[in-house]
C-alpha cells in the first residue's frame, strides 16, 4: 500500500513510524519531509495541491494523509477528491474551524458550545472599548494561520490594545492578523482532545496535555510546543462524556447544517474551569507534539484512519495501549526568537521504548543536522506516566547538538 503524507514536522514522522510498526511492507511518500522521513521513504518536493494530485494518480497512491494545515488551507482534501483519489482530511469549508478563528467563535456561539466571551472585530475602535470591559488578563488572536504563535495573553489593558494594534495594521502577523479576536481569559487547566471523524460518527483518542511556554513552570514565550503527554488523568470519564455531548457532537452536527461536513481529526484546545469544558479553539489535524506522544498508543492506526474515509468509523473498534507516553522537544538555541545555526545531531544510545521524531532536520553528506526551530522530539513509553517521563528524558540526554534546549518539566501536572 502507498501513502503520501503532507508535511515536514516530527508530526508526520510520528504518523509514518506508527503505521509502519504496524505494516512493514506501507510505501511511504513525504511531501515536502525532512531529512530523516527519507529514512521512512521517499521525500518528493511538490507545494501546490494540483501537482500532488497528479502525481498521487500518476504513482498509485493508495491514501494521502495531511498533517499540515496549511495543505487544508488550501482545499486540498477537495481537490483529492475530485481526482476519485483517497484523503484524510476536512474539506476547505470545514477547515475554516481553524483557518478563521472569527468562523469558530460564531459557529460555537450559534450551536450554543461553551467558549469564552469574545469580539471579532477589524475595528480598533471597537477592540479597544471590549478590551476596557474585561478584566485582565486579556487575550488577542490573530484570525488566521500563524503556525500556532497568533495568541497574545495581555497582562494589563494597555498591552491588549497594543497587541490589537500591532495585529490589525499588520505590523505583528501580517493578513493574518487584520481581523482579530477579543477574549477574556479564561483561569482553569488546558487539555488537548483528539476525535477522528468521519463526518457523522466518531473515534475519541486518550486526551493529552500540550505545554506551550519556552520554560519550565509555563514561563517565557509561547512556543508551538515544548512537550506532551498522554493519557492525562485530568480528564476523567465525566469531563470527557461532557466534551463529547457539548462539544463534539454539537460540532458535527452544526457543520452538517452549515453544508461542510467535517471527515478527519477534530483536534479541540479545551480549558477546564471548575470542571467545565470550554473551547479555547479548534484545529483541523493532529497537533504538534501531542501527535507524536498519540500514536505510539494506538495500536490500530490505519485500520481507523481508513475507516474515517470511509464512513464507517462506527464499525470500528479503537486498540489503545495500556501505557503512558511523554514527548519531550529539543529545540535549536535561539528558538522561538531567531534562527540557528546548522550543527550536526548526534546520537549515543536509544533506550528502550522510546525513540526519536524528527522535524527541523536536513541531511549534509551524509550528516543528520539540526536546522533551527524545533529539532526533534525526544519520547519514552511506559506502564506509568512516571516511567514514561523518566524514559524521554533519558533519551533527551543521549541526543547532542551545539545549543540544544529543552523543558525538564514536560508532564509536571500529573507526575511532578
Amino acid at each position: 500500500m502507498k501513502i503520501m503524507i503532507l508535511g515536514s514536522g516530527a508530526r508526520e514522522y510520528s504518523i509514518a513510524l506508527a503505521l509502519k510498526k504496524v505494516n512493514e511492507n506501507l510505501k511511504f511518500y513525504f511531501s515536502p519531509g525532512n531529512g530523516a522521513t527519507q529514512n521512512l521513504g521517499i521525500n518528493i518536493n511538490l507545494k501546490k495541491p494540483l501537482e500532488l494530485a497528479k502525481y498521487a494518480k500518476e504513482n498509485e497512491i493508495d491514501l494521502c494523509i495531511v498533517g499540515s494545515e496549511n495543505f487544508l488551507a488550501e482545499g486540498i482534501v477537495d481537490i483529492f477528491k475530485q481526482h476519485n483519489l483517497s484523503i484524510f482530511g476536512p474539506s476547505k469549508a470545514a477547515a475554516m474551524l481553524e483557518t478563521s478563528k472569527s468562523f469558530m467563535k460564531n459557529f460555537l456561539q450559534k450551536y450554543n458550545i461553551k467558549t469564552a466571551k469574545f469580539l471579532n472585530t477589524n475595528n480598533l475602535e471597537k477592540a479597544k472599548e471590549f478590551i476596557l470591559n474585561l478584566t485582565p488578563p486579556i487575550v488577542v488572536k490573530a484570525d488566521g494561520l500563524c503556525a500556532g504563535k497568533g495568541v497574545i495573553i495581555a497582562q494589563t489593558h494597555n498591552q491588549a490594545v497594543e497587541a490589537a494594534s500591532k495585529m490589525l495594521s499588520g505590523e505583528s502577523f501580517g493578513d493574518a492578523g487584520k481581523f482579530i479576536v477579543v477574549e477574556e481569559f479564561l483561569d482553569g487547566f488546558e487539555l488537548s482532545i483528539f476525535a477522528v471523524c468521519d463526518g457523522d460518527d466518531f473515534v475519541l483518542l486518550p486526551a493529552a496535555q500540550d505545554h506551550k511556554k519556552l520554560l519550565d513552570q509555563d514561563k517565557g514565550p509561547n512556543t508551538g510546543g515544548m512537550g506532551a503527554y498522554a493519557p492525562s488523568s485530568l480528564a476523567n470519564e465525566t469531563l470527557l462524556e461532557k466534551i463529547k455531548k457539548d462539544i463534539i457532537i454539537p460540532t458535527l452536527s452544526g457543520m452538517k447544517k452549515e453544508g461542510s461536513e467535517f471527515s478527519g481529526v477534530l483536534f479541540i484546545g479545551i480549558m477546564v474551569v471548575n470542571q467545565e469544558p470550554y473551547v479555547l479553539e479548534f484545529n483541523v489535524r493532529f497537533g504538534d507534539p501531542e501527535c507524536e506522544v498519540l500514536m505510539p498508543l494506538i495500536e490500530n492506526p490505519l485500520e481507523l484512519i481508513l475507516a474515517a474515509t470511509q464512513k464507517r468509523l462506527k464499525n470500528i473498534k479503537i486498540n489503545i495501549k495500556r501505557a503512558y507516553a511523554v514527548g519531550v522537544v529539543c529545540a535549536s538555541e535561539n528558538y522561538p526568537y531567531k534562527s540557528s545555526e546548522k550543527t550536526e545531531i548526534s546520537i549515543k544510545n536509544i533506550p528502550e521504548n522510546t525513540h526519536i521524531s524528527y522535524a527541523g532536520v536536513s541531511l549534509d553528506n551524509g550528516k543528520l543536522m539540526a536546522d533551527g526551530g524545533r529539532v526533534l522530539v525526544c519520547v519514552g513509553v511506559g506502564k506509568d506516566i512516571k516511567e514514561a517521563q523518566k524514559k524521554a528524558y533519558e533519551l533527551c540526554e543521549n541526543v547532542q547538538f551545539k545549543g540544544k534546549q529543552f523543558r525538564k518539566d514536560i508532564a509536571y501536572q500529573v507526575a511532578p
